[in-house]
């Protein structure tokens, strides 16, 4: 009898172990369709590479600025791209939209910005007993060398790379390395480059050269004290005729050399001049013999004292360049805070303005006309006093207060952004008189006080070194004042 129930176990088990296996290829056949590898095979390329872009978010990084000023502040950029590098392993559908993300954006890190890093680190110090003594490797210059190779040997994804960033320490100690890179990258756009590039220091002239041979779609370049030839060359060469920005710094070149360069570059829209006092305003004015200055949507004028609200006024005058300026950003120029308004006023499109200076004057006392812009978003008003100047009170808090004046008068309706270097800034706005309730009935214009829209001001004074934020609501009815939360950090 024993026997025979052990047989029945037997075939009772594998009975059941059948059906369970018919039940499983059941679900296994209807859901074969909707399994994530059958979704995932089936989405469009153009879909596959936005999700792409959650793996590894600095791809979408295609600023022109240096790696330090660019990095990405949640996650760990080299374990994002590792995952990209995984993403493209895993199938040849997969494969074409990763790379193009993993090649067209390089970032070269010197660590891992997560707890790997710790890791690595101990793993670095178990060497061999004949690499006990050695020197430490320099591991972002591995990481271009291992690039240099890849791009090298493989020219399709070398013709994927657009941008190319590494550390300070790496482009300024791999100078050749970097230029062996950058000789078989024919669409690269922009690359961190060491300081030497911008001055003609002869450590970087070959990779200068390379440069100049090899990458005729560089977007941005800055020419320093020093690189006067190889500025006055590019309107003769024409190698970088891609330029969008270009930073000047101290050079010594005549202003029809400067006329003639910027008026040869076709795509110029961004225009950064710091520390030209021989710059002055008869750089805007038009004549037959050369080039006018050309058209810009962005404009920074850093350490210029010769250049006056007159003449740039002058320039805003034409309709090309009153029709394209958006951006303006004033820093120690002879352009007055009290002259601000005749550059507002000849600039319609523009958004954001940025203005800073060190006064030792009050504001003066004959009647100058509000701020006035009805396109402005962005304002940056940082106007201090000398430590010169004497008195009991500062010349900038009659500067604040023509602000705050222009503000309670709706002269900036679209303002939504105001930074100042007044910390009692956003108090001054609410402790105004408020407007009477009749004002809206009988003469709108001249009595408004008030503004409509609500103020985000970032205030600072001058120990301190971050921004603090305020935001400033307008009066809900006429006869009442507005309203400001907690200014916190």
């Amino acid at each position: 009898m024993g026997f025979l129930k052990h047989i029945r176990s037997k075939s009772k088990i594998k009975t059941e172990n059948n059906s369970a296996t018919q039940v499983h290829d059941q679900y296994a056949t209807s859901s074969a369709g909707r399994s994530p590898q059958g979704l995932a095979a089936r989405l469009p390329l153009n879909v596959l590479e936005l999700l792409f872009t959650f793996v590894c978010p600095h791809t979408l990084d295609e600023s022109y600025i240096p790696s330090e000023n660019s990095m990405v502040e949640d996650g760990c950029m080299l374990c994002d791209m590792r995952d990209l590098a995984h993403c493209a392993g895993v199938s040849r559908r997969w494969s074409e939209p990763a790379q193009k993300l993993l090649y067209k954006s390089i970032r070269i890190d010197a660590v891992h910005y997560c707890e790997r890093e710790i890791e690595l680190a101990e793993k670095r110090k178990r060497r061999s007993f004949f690499e006990h003594n050695a020197d430490p490797k320099d591991i972002p210059k591995l990481r271009l060398q291992f690039l240099q190779r890849t791009v090298r040997d493989n020219n399709l994804l070398a013709v994927k790379v657009h941008l190319l960033k590494m550390p300070y320490m790496t482009r300024e100690s791999c100078k050749t390395e970097l230029a062996r890179t950058v000789s078989v990258l024919p669409n690269l756009q922009y690359v961190d480059l060491p300081e030497g590039f911008f001055s003609d220091d002869g450590s970087s002239h070959i990779l200068k050269q390379e440069l100049q041979a090899r990458c005729p779609d560089i977007r941005k370049m800055t020419y320093n004290s020093g690189s006067e030839e190889s500025f006055a060359l590019l309107a003769q060469r024409r190698h970088w005729q891609g330029l969008q920005i270009v930073e000047l710094s101290r050079l010594n070149v005549e202003p029809s050399t400067l006329l003639r360069v910027l008026a040869s570059l076709p795509t110029l829209h961004e225009l950064k001049v710091t520390d030209l006092p021989w710059l002055d305003d008869t750089i805007f004015q038009h004549t037959s013999t050369l080039p006018p200055f050309p058209p810009l949507q962005k404009l920074l004028l850093e350490d210029t004292p010769n250049i006056t609200a007159a003449g740039l006024s002058t320039y805003l005058l034409r309709p090309e360049t009153r029709e394209a300026l958006s951006s303006l950003t004033l820093s120690t120029t002879g352009i007055l805070p009290s002259s601000l308004h005749l550059i507002l006023t000849n600039a319609p499109h523009l958004t954001h303005l940025s203005i800073t200076e060190t006064v030792t004057r009050s504001f003066p006392l004959e009647p100058i006309p509000n701020l006035t812009s009805p396109s402005l978003k962005t304002l940056y008003y940082e106007i201090t006093s000398s430590p010169h100047a004497h008195g009991l009170q500062k010349p900038s808090e009659s500067h604040y207060t023509y602000l705050t004046r222009s503000l309670l008068t709706s002269s900036l309706p679209s303002l939504r952004s105001l930074y100042v270097r007044d910390p009692t800034f956003p108090e001054s706005l609410i402790l105004a008189p408020p407007a009477p309730a009749f004002a809206a009935t009988t003469s709108p214009t001249p009595t408004n006080r008030g503004f409509a829209q609500t103020l985000e001001v970032y205030s600072k004074g001058l120990d301190e070194l971050e921004w603090n934020f305020t935001c400033v609501s307008p009066a809900t009815a006429p006869g009442r004042r507005g309203s400001a939360s907690v200014t916190r950090p």
